[in-house]
């Protein structure tokens, strides 16, 4: 076998970021290419596990590792003798990063290519050189913005499309705005001829995928909002079926993006939201930008004017200096905000950002609450997933028989469909995890 091949961590972007890496490197014989994710110190582990497990298996292969856990903690995957090069994130869509000698050299210590973060340095060191790299990474990946956004292949049921990427924020627990550098927007033309793309290929579902996704648009000739992209891709694309949207910050949700949430049909009606907690001290030490309140008000207005959204969000159990009157706050947002899509991160500190030099709180604490926190966003899922027993749902078949009802409630069907097929499907019961389905 001499194709690369393509091994993503992590987030709905590097899925659709996956694609390009494969399509850029596509000269490479007998390579695979890890694209890592830094989110937690675990993803880093758990990436470098399979680089050496991937090592093992297929001796002769050259491994290279990019993405965000290769350009934060480049020297530990420098390191690693089983590392023949690593790619900086900002690099590993465009062609020649693959094709340069300094990338693939035969070296065990590996020269990067440039765009990498300095290690063991300063937080203020850090920020310096983000702001040093902006022009070098508009003379790097402009000339992709407008051209040809990633997304997700042909074998995917469902299509993948990068429209943002990077993050101007810094929330303190947060280092990927270090490693995907500043907000960056897809022009709409070209958005939308991914969008075109997918469908001629028999994708029946295309998710919109970004760092931070609503923060579209500031950096593009007019400023356009993610509202408005959306619109456009609907009435550009009437043929689309279903239009979905990956995290959200619900403080940047705006009127136009608000009016198509609760009155578009085409627009999925399932929103996961980037909360992290449900205290208001908690969430300024975070340096998040909106409070308790506002979330829940924001979703209370949704619901009434479209109740059958499905709420998912993000929450972290064990933030330091969190006391147990802040945890429950947190607890309580479960139902306060009805999510029943819970994703529960006990707090890791990752080194260079300020909530890792913050009063940490002891590992068993840290664990036990995540565990109290999963345990009754599991408990909620189930009873949403109960109450949907016995309806049809619209379902696009996926891998293994299974797929994602328009309220991404995840279903399996006795027997499976043709994949990427858009299926009526008779709800008949539940495992507490997942929908069980007859196709009608």
């Amino acid at each position: 076998m001499s194709a690369v091949e393509i091994v993503s961590f992590g987030c709905r972007l590097n899925i659709a970021e996956g694609e390009a890496i494969r399509e850029a490197a596509s000269g490479l014989d007998d390579a695979i290419i890890f694209n890592t994710c830094a989110v937690t110190a675990e993803a880093e582990r758990q990436a470098r596990q399979a680089i050496r497990r991937a090592a093992r298996d297929h001796p002769g292969k050259r491994i290279i590792v990019t993405g965000c856990g290769a350009e934060i903690s480049r020297d530990a995957f420098a390191a690693m003798p089983e590392v023949s090069g690593i790619v900086g994130n900002r690099e590993k869509t465009l062609m020649r990063s693959f094709q340069s000698d300094p990338v693939l050299p035969s070296s065990p210590h590996p020269e990067l290519v440039s765009g990498s973060m300095p290690q063991s340095a300063p937080m203020e060191q850090n920020e310096a050189w983000m702001l040093k790299q902006v022009q070098h990474d508009k003379a790097v990946t402009n000339d992709l913005w407008g051209l040809k956004p990633a997304m997700s292949g042909a074998d995917h049921a469902r299509a993948f499309i990068e429209v943002q990427n990077g993050c101007d924020h810094a929330c303190t627990f947060c280092i990927i705005p270090t490693g995907r550098g500043e907000s960056r927007s897809v022009p709409a033309g070209a958005v939308i001829e991914a969008v075109r793309t997918a469908l001629a290929r028999g994708q029946q579902e295309v998710i919109l995928t970004g760092v931070d996704l609503t923060s579209y648009g500031p950096d593009l000739p007019g400023a356009p909002t993610l509202g408005q992209l959306v619109e456009r891709i609907l009435v550009a694309v009437p043929e689309l079926p279903r239009l979905r949207l990956s995290s959200l910050d619900c403080i940047e949700i705006d009127d136009r993006l608000f009016e198509l949430i609760t009155g578009e049909p085409r627009l999925m009606p399932h929103l996961h939201l980037s909360l992290q907690s449900g205290d208001d001290m908690i969430l300024k030490r975070m340096k998040r930008r909106h409070s308790r309140a506002e979330s829940i008000a924001l979703i209370e207005r949704i619901k009434a004017k479209r109740p059958e959204i499905a709420i998912g969000a993000d929450l972290i159990a064990g933030f330091p200096t969190e006391d147990e009157a802040m945890f429950g706050n947190t607890l309580a947002l479960l139902d306060d905000a009805d999510i029943v899509m819970g994703h529960i991160f006990p707090f890791s500190p990752r080194e260079g950002t300020p909530a890792a030099r913050m009063p940490q709180l002891p590992g068993d604490v840290v664990k036990d609450r995540a565990a109290r926190l999963r345990e009754k966003a599991e408990a909620r899922k189930a009873a949403w997933l109960a109450a949907m027993v016995g309806s049809v749902q619209q379902v696009v078949a996926e891998r293994g028989g299974t797929g994602h009802a328009p309220n991404f409630a995840p279903v399996r069907f006795d027997t499976p469909p043709v994949r990427g097929t858009l299926v009526a499907a008779q709800i008949t019961g539940t495992t507490g995890t997942t929908l069980l389905a007859s196709a009608l």
